[in-house]
This record gives structure tokens, sequence and C-alpha cells, in this order.
């Protein structure tokens, strides 16, 4: 029995502490905006003609293809002009909560680790592993709402099942040859460049001279291999670095400084234009951590019964 869909949604922020899984199939999507969230992503591949770009590489997309993103990574779909049923599975899972399933010396965000030399956003798995990760998604989205007995526990050992799968994907499968982010090699080494150097004062006229590439030739390039524009892709890779800053407890003057904003004025107006709250609501927000470590803590403890 085929699980029911949801409807799309552009939000990119968790309304549970622990995971959100999702079930979407759609026609007429024109297009998803480059974006990035604090959570870790699994993205199961069904069927449409997809590509997906993720930071410098792009993908093109095959049925049963997964993706992993990490939480600082800027990601996103494009659909190619074939009207195609576009379907997918999601799954979000929050950063601290994936830390409960961990043990010494068995880091289950390991596959998300991009500083890994082995790292690849994209597996490919085959045979009975690709139908055993299937099975495990599908029962994991039937029974997220299901209010039969021990459900929550149910849902917590699918979701381990399935975490220690896909890592074990990853350390076999090695960098997936399907990424093409050497296609453009100047807009890849001036995507490493603003990485490297996001603090500093970087412009398109500056991007431009540093490259030796006209600017307008630039720029309709890094538009069309990276789907956005260099001053909001420099503006997100920037308020990514500031958020794990204040995460991290550094203050907001040191952040503004740090991540290039010069001032906190203009860091509030970036912040707030994205995120739809001010700095001081987001360290509002991080100050709810207590509660949500205990209900994490109180989860783990279901999986140890």
């Amino acid at each position: 029995m085929a699980s029911r869909t949801h409807n799309f949604t552009s939000r990119q922020k968790m309304r549970r502490n622990t995971f959100e899984l999702f079930h979407y199939r759609d026609d007429s999507l024109k297009e998803v905006a480059l974006h990035h969230h604090d959570f870790y992503e699994i993205y199961f591949f069904l069927s449409g003609s997809v590509s997906y770009n993720i930071e410098s590489r792009s993908y093109r997309l095959s049925p049963g293809d997964i993706l992993l993103i990490a939480p600082h990574e800027l990601h996103q779909p494009v659909f190619s002009p074939e009207k195609q049923s576009y379907e997918r599975y999601v799954l979000w899972v929050n950063a601290a909560f994936l830390q409960q399933f961990s043990t010494p010396g068995q880091d289950v965000a390991r596959c998300f680790d991009t500083k890994l030399p082995e790292h690849a956003n994209l597996l490919r798995p085959e045979g009975v592993t690709r139908e055993l990760i299937a099975y495990l998604v599908q029962q994991l989205i039937r029974e997220q709402d299901s209010r039969e007995f021990a459900s929550e526990m149910y849902c917590l050992s699918l979701l381990a099942q399935l975490l220690v799968l896909v890592n074990r994907t990853a350390l076999r499968a090695g960098r997936a040859p399907e990424s093409r982010e050497n296609t453009d090699s100047t807009v890849y080494r001036i995507l490493n460049h603003i990485n490297e150097h996001y603090s500093e004062d970087l412009t398109l006229d500056f991007l431009a001279n540093e490259f030796f590439i006209s600017k307008y030739h630039l720029s309709r390039e890094f538009n069309r291999v990276v789907g956005t524009s260099v001053h909001r892709y420099i503006i997100q890779k920037r308020l990514i670095m500031a958020r794990q800053m204040m995460a991290a407890g550094v203050p907001t003057s040191e952040v503004c400084q740090h991540c290039g904003f010069g001032d906190y004025s203009n860091f509030y107006r970036a912040f707030k234009s994205e995120y739809q709250i001010s700095p001081r609501e987001y360290l509002e927000e991080l100050k709810k951590e207590t509660p949500l470590r205990q209900e994490l803590n109180r989860l783990r403890e279901l999986t140890e019964q």
C-alpha cells in the first residue's frame, strides 16, 4: 500500500525536535530557491528529470539515488523543461537529536562530514541495500503518525537502522563520479575563494579582477552554475557561519566583524531579511535547547530499554 503524499512546503525550519519525514509528488513545481538549514537532510529520489546543486557540485539524479546534505550546505534542485512527475522522500533530522544515536567511535553523522576526503553527497545503493533502505523509509513514514502501541520506540528503531545503512553505503561508495563540480572551473574556483574568504570585502568587481574575467560574464555564469547571484551567495554563506558562531556562544559584535558584515546594522538587516527573525530572537531560540536536550535524553533512554 503506497503512503500518502504531503503538500510541498518551502519552509526550512523543523517543527519537531527529533525528525520529520515527507513524501512529495509534484507535477508542476517550477523552482525551488537556493537555501540552507540547521538540520541534516537525507533526500531519497524516486522519479523525475532533476539535477541537484549542492554548493559547487551538480548531480544528475536517477531513481533510487540518495543525497546527503549537511546543515551548512547551500543546495537547490534544478528541473528540466520536460514535464515529469517529481517524486521523492525527504528526511530532516535535528542535529542534536542525531548525536543521540552515536556511540564512542561510531558517529552516525560521519556520512555528512564534508571535511572527510572521501565524502560524497550522492549515494547510489544497489541490490539488497537499496531495497532495504526503501523498505525502512516506507515503514518510517507510515509509522511516524501512528497511534499504535510503542510507535515512538518503533520509529526510533527504524531511524537507527536507516542511519546505519546510509553510513555503511557512504563508507563503501567513496566520492561519486557523477559530480560535475569542475564543469566550469572558474566558477568552482570562485566558490572556493568565497568559502575561504567570506569574512573579507568581497564584491563582484573584486572577484572579476581577481580571476581575470568580465564581471558580466562572471555574473551570468555564476547564476547558471550555482543558481543564484554572487551577492546573494556571499550573504548566505556569511549568515551560515554567523549562526554557527552564535550557537557556539560568540558575542554578536565579534560575529559581525568575523563574518564580513562590518557593523551590526548590516548584519541585522541581512539576518532579518533571510530568516524573518532578528539576531536577538534567534539567540532566544537557542536558549530553549535545555528542555530540548531533556527530551532527547528521554528518547535515548527509550532506545536503550
